[in-house]
Order: C-alpha cells, then sequence, then structure tokens
C-alpha cells in the first residue's frame, strides 16, 4: 500500500507539500497540485478518511498495541500507561496486532490515535517506520528499532539471562538448561545470549539437549518439559524465559513425580502476580512492569507536546528469590 512519503518521493516534493497539495490547500500552486495528485494516481494512493497525513485536529487518544492481549504480563503494564493517560485527559484504547488486518495495525497505518506504545513483535519493521512522525510518536516496548519520533523504554535483557544463570551457578548448579521465547524475539533471545555468556564466563559447557525454544506461555512451557523430561537426563536446574513458561513447568514436574527445589531448581522472568501463589513460590528476574509502563506513557506525552526526549530508557531488573530453586 503507497503512503504519502512514496507520492512526495515521485512528486519530487516535500512531505508537508505533498499533503497540502492533496487537502487541496491554497499554498500550493496549481501545477505543483497537478503534479502531486498525478503521482498518487500512478500510485493508486488512497487518502485515508479518518487521518490527515501531515495535521490532523487530536484524537485525546493513545493506542497500547500488543502481539496478544491475553496473559498476566500485560495487566500491570497497562495500568502504568493507563494511570498517565488519564492525568493528562486522553483515552487509551489497548488492541492486538495479531494479523495484518489487525485493529493494531490499521491503528498505525491510519493514524486513528495521537501516537502508539507497542510491546508486539510480529509488527514489521517498515510498518513501525513509516507510521511514526513528527506529531505521531511511537514508544517501543523491550524491543529496539532506529528511527526519527522512536523512542524506547527497556530492561537489559542480556543481563537478566545472566542474573538468572549465575543465580544458579552460585548455589552450587552446573547443569543448567533453559526453556526460552522463540529466537526471533528481541527480548527472548537477548535472555539466552546471556544465559550462554554466564555458562561461559564460568567456564560451563552448553549442553544442546537441555535447551529448547517455544512461545511465551504456559502451553509451551509444559510441553517443553514435557520434552526434557522424556529425554531420561535431566539438568539439576532449569531457567525458563519467563514466567508463564516456568509454571507450565512447575505442573509438568509434578505430574512426573519430580519435586521442586528437591530434585530440580527452577527460575522464571517477569515476576508476574502468579509467581508468589504457586507452590512453590516461583524465584525470578523481576522487571518492573507497572514502571515500564508508566515511564513510556510519559515519554509519549513529553514527545506529543514537543519536548526533547531521550533515544533510549532503560530500567533495572531485580533478582526475587522464593522457594523454587535450592543449593546443589
Amino acid at each position: 500500500m503507497s503512503t504519502i512519503k512514496d507520492v512526495a518521493r515521485l512528486a519530487g516534493v516535500s512531505l508537508s507539500t505533498a499533503s497540502y497539495a492533496l487537502s487541496g490547500d491554497s499554498k500550493v500552486s496549481q501545477k505543483t497540485r497537478l503534479k502531486v495528485l498525478e503521482a498518487a494516481k500512478q500510485l493508486n494512493y488512497q487518502k485515508n478518511g479518518f487521518a490527515m497525513d501531515l495535521k490532523k485536529s487530536s484524537t485525546k487518544t493513545i493506542a497500547l498495541i500488543f502481539w496478544d492481549l491475553a496473559g498476566p504480563y500485560y495487566s500491570e503494564l497497562i495500568k502504568g500507561v493507563q494511570e498517565v493517560t488519564i492525568a493528562n485527559g486522553y483515552d487509551l484504547i489497548a488492541c492486538s496486532s495479531f494479523g495484518q488486518s489487525s485493529t493494531g495495525m490499521r491503528f498505525l497505518k491510519e493514524k486513528r490515535v495521537d501516537g502508539a506504545i507497542i510491546s508486539s513483535q510480529n509488527i514489521d519493521d517498515q510498518a513501525i517506520l513509516d507510521a511514526a512522525r513528527e506529531g505521531f510518536p511511537i514508544i517501543l516496548l523491550d524491543q529496539h528499532l532506529e528511527g526519527d519520533y522512536i523512542t524506547h523504554v527497556m530492561i537489559d535483557n542480556k543481563q537478566g539471562g545472566r542474573m538468572a544463570a549465575d543465580y544458579l551457578i552460585g548455589l552450587g548448579h552446573k547443569q543448567i538448561g533453559m526453556i526460552s521465547g522463540p529466537f526471533s524475539s528481541y527480548a527472548s533471545r537477548n535472555r539466552y545470549l546471556g544465559f550462554q555468556e554466564s555458562l561461559k564466563a564460568h567456564g560451563l559447557e552448553e549442553q544442546h539437549r537441555w535447551v529448547m525454544h517455544g512461545r511465551m506461555n504456559r502451553k509451551d512451557g509444559y510441553q517443553a518439559t514435557k520434552t526434557l523430561i522424556l529425554q531420561g537426563d535431566l539438568p539439576t536446574a532449569v531457567v525458563y524465559g519467563n514466567d508463564e513458561m516456568a509454571i507450565g513447568g512447575l505442573e509438568a514436574f509434578r505430574e512426573s513425580g519430580i519435586r521442586v527445589p528437591d530434585d530440580i531448581s527452577i527460575i522464571g522472568f517477569d515476576d508476574i502476580e502468579l509467581a508468589q501463589y504457586v507452590n512453590p513460590g516461583l524465584t525470578t528476574i523481576r522487571q518492573p512492569k507497572y514502571e515500564m509502563g508508566n515511564l513510556a506513557a510519559h515519554v509519549m506525552f513529553q514527545a506529543l507536546r514537543g519536548d526533547i526526549v531521550n533515544k533510549s530508557y532503560q530500567l533495572q531488573l531485580e533478582l526475587i528469590e522464593r522457594n523454587s530453586c535450592a543449593s546443589r
């Protein structure tokens, strides 16, 4: 689908001139307007009725776009964003980016909101780059993409992977596996790389039979753990890509009569609310979900006001010790 940037490029004019020409503004000469209209015709460009391509009246609404709205990870993050948007007199729309015709993708393409906070790995980078511009800032949560009017609010996922493995090694574990999220995910990939760095730094060899990948949910954590058990050669400890996977792993171990932490230690990542209520309580790497959402929203409104904002902000991780790990 052609954008106004494509039209401006083909017509050899600036983005603002193309926008004025397409909206019939008298600032643009007839000659230039015809040139822009001809470029738009060649590209089959359709101006969306819900969005002005350069200047538009404020919708007083911010979009919060996730890959999937299900799962306990998002509730605290949404709360952090919501409190700031309400305080600024704005509405918040949380929507999914699942599928190319998703609500989230339409908001990006048609700009029916004033800006977007995105926590989703399945949106094409180019779609984000095309959407971000002056007057339409984009805040990316825990993923990285360089571009104008794009700000990152992140944690150090690689450090988190190291922290988890370092903690288990400090308890005396030398045979450690990892059940991680998909390698295509920026967060999952870096947690796994941090895990690898920790093993190498302590002179331990990674055993590939103990490393598995799946989607970041309870079901895949359960299934991957079942596969690990069926191999018949368990490590003494497992790092999980997130708490949901770890809780699925807990269930798989319980069903197989393998005791946590007596027979095997496990550690998660995120510190979702449920982590403290499972039995045993889940040791995990806490990422500040509420604080991340709150900071992202504050940065969004600074950008909307035209204030200077940093390109990247990084929040700190914390090890939360409960009862799912034991000394070896």
